[in-house]
């Protein structure tokens, strides 16, 4: 049934959203409600209430701001705005972080558009107006991303927007080939401020919104700081002050973030990640330093804050004695420096599954180990192809290992091999799967090099497989 989203508009009672099904009969946004109502008769009209929306938007920034980045503010009615300068690096890159963002709203059921830009302004135009639901604007390619989009996306005022329509004009070109004076004359500032946003000729600050329970020490200079020796060594201060907070909460930070404020307003933010919660002063202490040769610190910082953004609970733990046992050795902090400059770290761990690509899963690397393992009484080859390979066999039975095989234009003779281990489909997860069966077979060639191929079906039943072979992994 069709549903709409009813708000006042003076002392009018207005459409502020509808849905697909509200549309498709001819109902749209800014349609008072009785004319709705008597052109659609089971329409559903909710109330629209502008204070829960904001609270959720909030609670949304929040998210990102634990899982993204530490600068992040709201941008009513529906958007967030997050600086990510600094934090793109732990996500593969911008394009990776962006696609990851829109894919978990998508999850959470959220329908969501996103842009990166240099610029507030034109991040929020081409979000909401430009062709793609994610978008990544290449640095100092802004003009070229906007100007051709409608003036909406300038984020004027209505009764602006409405005038310069008047007036002819649509595209954000128009204006910016267009005089400021008699614009600026007819309309006030607010659209060369807007235009000049957008195309980063003037800063436009964030301000950024804070958990109420964050722990956090800052550090303000009468002095503003600038040489990278007088950062590293306030960050250590306020590394070893957190750290005391932390304790004294009993919890470990998971995310850490170094929030500098400059003297021109502007903001440069360091963050760093561990595999593990951590309090080590050290660690935590190289591992922000180890990026603060990417903070501009502009004319000058006046105002460092360190931030823990992400906490987990951390229980004091029993070294072990050297002179009973061997200590176990910590690759954390190993791990924690590698995550940081930007690279994939993880771990691979079994999963309950026969069917070999399905066997596995990705894990974080200092996650705890699993007890499935994979089977011990047939070998698994050290390299699993990301997609199986068709390859060419001569094989003389059906339950015989083939003699010979061509694999990317390669002829290999096989000189000994192992199997048939037969692996059947899982029929509980796709139908096609209820006769499906591979048989596996570990082939070593002239040359010494050991090969893990199965043929798909048993090779005497046209319902269980094709008969086709293809090349799955490669022994070490």
């Amino acid at each position: 049934m069709p549903l709409i989203m009813a708000g006042r508009e003076g002392s009018r009672r207005v459409i502020v959203a509808a849905d697909a099904a509200a549309r498709a009969v001819g109902l749209r946004v800014g349609m008072t409600v009785a004319k709705a109502q008597a052109l659609v008769k089971d329409v559903i009209v909710e109330e629209h209430r502008p204070d829960f929306d904001r609270r959720e938007l909030e609670r949304l920034a929040l998210w990102f701001l634990g899982n993204y980045a530490p600068i992040v503010a709201i941008d009513p009615p529906d958007g967030v705005v997050i600086d990510t300068t600094g934090a793109d690096h732990l996500h593969g890159n911008e394009l990776l972080m962006v696609s990851g963002m829109v894919n978990r709203l998508h999850a959470m059921g959220i329908a969501a558009r996103a842009a990166v830009a240099d610029s507030w302004g034109a991040a929020h135009a081409i979000a909401r107006h430009g062709r793609e639901a994610v978008a990544v604007v290449p640095e100092g390619d802004v003009a070229a991303s906007i100007l051709d989009l409608s003036i909406l996306a300038l984020r004027l005022d209505a009764d602006i927007v409405s005038s310069l329509r008047t007036l002819g004009f649509e595209r954000i070109r128009d204006l910016e080939t267009t005089p400021r004076a008699p614009l600026a004359l007819r309309f006030g500032p607010q659209i060369g401020r807007r235009l000049d946003q957008a195309l980063c000729r003037v800063p436009e600050p964030i301000d950024p919104i804070r958990p109420p329970d964050a722990i956090e020490v800052r550090r303000a200079f009468a002095e503003p700081i600038s040489a990278a020796e007088t950062i590293a060594r306030y960050v250590g201060k306020l590394v070893r002050a957190i750290c005391a907070l932390l304790e004294e909460q009993g919890v470990g930070v998971r995310r850490l973030d170094l929030i500098c404020q400059r003297v021109d307003s502007g903001i440069q933010v360091v963050r760093a990640g561990t595999a593990k919660p951590v309090r080590d002063v050290a660690r935590l202490t190289r591992l922000l330093c180890d990026r603060i040769e990417t903070v501009d610190p502009g004319f000058g910082i006046e105002i460092l804050l360190l931030s823990a953004s992400r906490v987990e609970p951390l229980d004091a733990v029993q070294t072990a004695s050297s002179l009973i046992e061997e200590p176990e050795a910590d690759v954390g902090g190993l791990v924690d420096v590698i995550a940081n400059r930007g690279h994939r770290v993880y771990r691979i761990a079994a999963v309950e599954s026969d069917v070999p690509e399905r066997s596995f899963m990705l894990v974080p690397p200092l996650a705890d180990d699993d007890e499935i393992g994979w089977p011990a009484h047939w070998p698994r080859p050290s390299r699993l192809l990301l997609q199986a390979e068709p390859i060419q066999c001569i094989a003389p039975l059906p339950d015989h290992p083939p003699v010979r095989f061509t694999w990317r234009g390669i002829r290999h003779v096989v000189k000994r091999a192992d199997g048939p281990e037969r692996v059947h489909g899982e029929w509980w997860k796709r139908d096609k799967e209820l006769l499906a069966v591979r048989d596996y077979f570990s082939v070593e060639n002239e040359a010494g090099e050991r090969f893990w191929i199965y043929r798909q079906g048993d090779g005497e039943h046209g319902d269980s497989g094709s008969g086709n072979w293809f090349l799955q992994g490669i022994f070490g």
